[in-house]
């Protein structure tokens, strides 16, 4: 085993020398607003506010209720909204964006954003927003699909000036026909000066849109600078892919937020897997920057230091949430430095400035794979602290005894599996992947008090099973049903039956002919799109899911198989017990809180609470839980993000004690915002729901004191 950073023995010696009893303090000045997603481009999630306290918080009550009036079965609301002199800017589960008095939820403006002149369509996801002020021009920058709009923030109206009707198109300029792509932006970036620095949203499977790193002008929309993350020829990293990876391969794109450091004019930014996520024999080599922390010149675009988290991915281990700028405790001093959460419940930290990372790190062997044509990374990297958030690997030992039926089962399809620690390679028997895809830690952020040191993550504890099939060679006559079945049934599998939400039924959808063509041809989300199939094509697959007609496509088959590899996946596959509870031992959700200073854990508790088996008698267990915390200098930790029982809770921050919760709508699967509004403080959130089967829901609520 090797080890690099500093040496454990100094770093335990280091944990329990004395410190300076001021070295940390609570900030003086900054964290008073909601301004900039996540609460500051520093990503700590924090707020110096303190009317509302430990001793105060459970007389909290709701202030004000805005429905957005369009939640729909299966949508979500993940949206962190911004609060600025007094308006709170949000959007809804249709994506109509609006802005609303802060202190009393009044709407003062509303925007439904179109494609193409008609409206959207099925579940769109924004998780919040940037905005400029440059004199009295205030404005607000949002995607919706391949759109980036900027609008007036005052009135709510598109501004003419950028991109010469009020958005750009994210899919121009990556070197690849933008009627064949899909890219969205789901989650904001950060501006500096006058660019706006954005990651993108692509497709996880082929084709997909590289996940290009941009700079746009504020003003205009013009395309200011480009980071390949996926290197052109001559360009470092070229010759860690495949020599076309650049031109057939997608992905690597930062995806869930990035962090700016102003003062050094530095941008970070993690990146996702390579597309397809799960075989990557198209793509041999470590592929750099794929699943990598990048520090770039604000500027200009320029790498400034990279660190890559897992080489060749294969599990779908992107880097799930943004960045947060930390300070750390070395040698009295406290040093500037950047923690970076993984799926895998890791956390990373590194020196701000030079990439070098303040805890030990280790070299990992991974398994070999048994699939043709396929090259697995023999190496990998782990940190040895801070330790992981969340187990590991399972074993017999770990699986459920809710029930002795419960049990049995599991134990039986659980033999029947691949499993292993970190680095398990797919298989065709199924290989378990835990923490699964939807992590360990997750897109809603983590949080950072800069008073204690301590970073606070909420965490899934969900298993899944990665199973790869062959796809055999394409043959005979190309019809709706065979291109369904090839670029489809992965997903939404051979019955049309699906896994929602994430991946709807396509039996009875409800959508006409002309909408499914276009979901054909324009992709969403994570679904690729096929517009290079060409419309017949589109039409034919439509036919076989509406009415099960097995027309001719009209395509050959070198069109049909483009982008078609030897191996595809059986789906998303969660592995449940019969009763629809997870496979192993509660705690299913957790709640963390970690001393960066010296890596150890401070608290943890099982987060969130299946009602029905509270009713029968079993303890908490934690549930999945998506959303994250913010902290307060009041001395507490604001959480929704519970999937069953929709409940939004105040812990105190140094020991995790529950001081507070109270029900929601919906499940609050988003991040709150913490502002000042007529001088009372209040806390904000959505309540979406819709994540893993709960209910939907369109409601934003805030609390504050009476």
């Amino acid at each position: 085993m090797r080890l690099f950073g500093l040496l454990l023995s100094a770093l335990v010696f280091a944990a329990c020398a004395p410190r300076p009893a001021a070295l940390r303090s609570a900030p003086e000045s900054g964290y008073a607003d909601w301004s900039v997603y996540g609460g500051g481009n520093d990503q700590i999630r924090y707020s110096r506010l303190k009317q509302i306290n430990r001793e105060n918080v459970a007389q909290l009550r709701r202030a004000w209720v805005y429905d957005t009036g369009d939640a729909f079965p299966g949508s979500e609301l993940q949206c962190n909204p911004l609060v600025v002199d007094g308006v709170l800017y949000g959007s809804s589960p249709k994506l109509r964006v609006f802005a609303l008095d802060a202190a009393t939820g009044k709407e003062l403006w509303t925007f439904t954003p179109t494609i193409d002149g008609a409206p959207l369509s099925g579940r769109s996801r924004n998780r919040g927003f940037m905005l400029r002020r440059e004199g009295d021009d205030r404005r607000l920058y949002f995607a919706a699909k391949h759109q980036l709009y900027a609008l007036d923030a005052e009135t709510g109206t598109p501004v003419e000036e950028f991109g010469g009707k009020g958005f750009i198109d994210l899919r121009e300029n990556l070197g690849r026909p933008a009627q064949e792509l899909q890219v969205g932006m789901n989650t904001p970036g950060v501006i500096f000066r006058d660019l706006l620095i954005v990651g993108s949203a692509v497709s996880e499977g082929l084709p997909s849109a590289p996940g290009d790193i941009r700079a746009y002008d504020a003003r205009t929309g013009e395309l200011r600078w480009s980071f390949h993350t996926i290197p052109h020829p001559g360009e470092p990293g070229y010759e860690t892919w495949s020599p076309d990876s650049w031109k057939t391969v997608g992905g690597a794109n930062n995806w869930s937020g990035m962090s700016l450091d102003e003062e050094r004019g530095l941008v970070y930014a993690g990146t996702g897997s390579a597309a397809f996520d799960f075989w990557a024999g198209n793509r041999l080599g470590d592929n750099l920057y794929a699943n990598s922390l990048l520090c770039l010149r604000a500027e200009t675009g320029e790498l400034v230091w990279h660190f890559q988290f897992v080489k060749h991915d294969i599990w779908d281990r992107d880097l799930p949430a943004p960045p947060s700028l930390v300070t750390v405790e070395r040698g009295g001093k406290l040093i500037d430095a950047v923690a970076q959460a993984t799926k895998s419940n890791h956390v990373f930290v590194f020196d701000r400035e030079t990439g070098e990372s303040l805890f030990p790190l280790e070299e990992v062997q991974a398994a070999a794979t048994d699939i043709d044509g396929e090259e697995i990374a023999p190496k990998q990297i782990l940190p040895l602290a801070p330790p992981a958030l969340g187990r590991q690997q399972i074993s017999e030992a770990d699986l459920t005894e809710r029930t002795p039926e419960a049990r049995k089962v599991v134990l039986e399809r659980f033999r029947k599996l691949r499993n292993g620690p970190q680095f398990t390679p797919p298989s065709r028997e199924g290989t378990i992947v835990f923490p699964g895809f939807d992590g360990g830690l997750e897109w809603g952020g983590q949080a950072f008090d800069p008073e204690t040191g301590l970073y606070y993550g909420n965490s899934n504890v969900a298993v899944f099973i990665l199973r790869l099939v062959k796809q055999e060679k394409f043959g005979g006559v190309v019809t709706g049903k065979r291109l369904y079945q090839r670029h489809c049934a992965a997903c939404h599998l051979d019955d049309l039956s699906g896994a929602p939400p994430e991946f709807p039924a396509l039996a009875g959808l409800g959508k006409s002919r002309n909408e499914i063509e276009d979901a054909i041809k324009q992709g969403a989300g994570r679904m690729p799109a096929f517009g290079h199939l060409g419309d017949k094509a589109a039409a034919a697959i439509a036919r076989f899911i509406l009415a099960g007609e097995n027309v001719a496509a009209g395509v050959d088959h070198r069109a049909a198989t483009a982008y078609a590899l030897p191996w595809t996946h059986d789906g998303y596959n969660k592995f449940l017990d019969p009763d629809g509870y997870p496979p192993i031992k509660p705690p299913w959700g957790t709640l963390t809180a970690v001393n960066l200073d010296s890596g150890a854990i401070a608290w943890r508790i099982p987060f969130g609470e299946h009602p029905e088996l509270v009713a029968q008698g079993m303890a908490p267990t934690g549930t999945e839980n998506y959303g994250g915390p913010i902290v307060t200098a009041g001395g507490l930790l604001f959480i929704g993000a519970t999937n069953h029982d929709k409940k939004f809770r105040a812990f105190d921050k140094a020991d995790g004690e529950l001081l507070w919760e109270t029900t929601l709508p919906a499940s609050g699967n988003a991040t709150p915002a913490m502002y000042e509004a007529d001088g009372r403080q209040f806390i904000a959130i959505a309540a979406g729901g819709g994540k893993s089967g709960a209910e939907s829901g369109g409601k934003y609520v805030a609390f504050a004191l009476p």
